[in-house]
């Protein structure tokens, strides 16, 4: 199984895409639902929650798993795979969405300025700035930090005057901040639920970049390029769910995703 992980309901955007591109494997989905969201945690809970999370899906046996959740991989990544993982856990893998982002991003600018809608724990981690000037050094990113965003899709106000409201004065402030951005990241995996009202938002000539698509897409690279991992990978087409909250909870949550009839396994840490 191929193990991903989120702080809440965010990561099923990026689930969906790896089981449209790769659809041949089994999935184990679990939800940090109980505390979520991540996103204004310090350091040191977000790496303890991650890591928590990652460990059980090990446990259940996940020899790699995906963090999709930008928070987690922009703050908690590095550690385990650089501390943990040579000591506990040497034949498994965990990967990110920041740097398979990052590799590509720039590849949709013709001016070379981007914008990047984030949550406040991504935006003061600098992640991104730093992944992408590895890849784009000539690259200016400017990042705007959307705290209202994530609270807008988790209680379903899609659609709404509010969300317009809260998305209109988002767009408004990044590109005030440089009127040059052609392309816009939307670096956390909520934020594609609000895609209709930030489109309305941008002026038509601003390209909007979802990263589902990117890390599908490089997921498939990687177990390309690492056989033995892929081989490891149990191959049913199957997908499983686990919440730290309650079952009842997660169905409607995932509800709001476009997911129907989802059921999940409570866990508590």
């Amino acid at each position: 199984m191929i193990g991903v992980f989120d702080s809440g309901f965010g990561g099923l955007t990026i689930l969906q895409k790896l089981r449209h591109t790769l659809p041949q494997y089994d999935y184990l989905y679990l939800g940090d639902n109980a505390r979520a969201p991540y996103g204004s945690r310090s350091f040191e809970t977000i790496y303890r929650y991650t890591l928590q999370s990652v460990r059980e899906l090990f446990h259940r046996g996940c020899p790699l798993v995906i963090l999709a959740c930008n928070t987690a991989s922009a703050k908690a990544l590095r550690s385990i795979q650089q501390q943990v993982l040579p000591v506990e856990f040497p034949d498994r893998r965990v990967l990110g969405i920041v740097r398979p982002t990052a590799e590509e991003i720039g590849n949709f600018s013709k001016t070379g300025h981007i914008g990047i809608f984030a949550t406040a724990g991504t935006v003061s981690s600098n992640s991104y700035v730093l992944e992408i000037s590895h890849f784009f050094p000539n690259l200016k990113v400017t990042q705007h930090a959307c705290p209202m965003w994530v609270p807008l899709v988790e209680y379903g106000e899609r659609g709404t005057e509010g969300a317009r409201f809260f998305v209109k004065k988002d767009v408004e402030q990044l590109l005030a901040a440089d009127p040059e951005i052609d392309t816009v990241l939307l670096a956390c995996t909520h934020y594609p639920l609000l895609e209709d009202e930030i489109r309305a938002a941008l002026p038509p000539h601003v390209r909007l970049v979802v990263q589902g698509d990117i890390v599908a897409d490089k997921t498939l690279d990687y177990l390309k390029r690492h056989v033995d991992m892929e081989k490891r990978l149990t191959k049913g087409g199957c997908v499983k769910y686990l919440t730290t909250d309650t079952a009842e909870f997660f169905k409607k949550g995932a509800f709001r995703f476009g997911m129907d009839d989802i059921s999940a396994e409570s866990l508590t840490f």
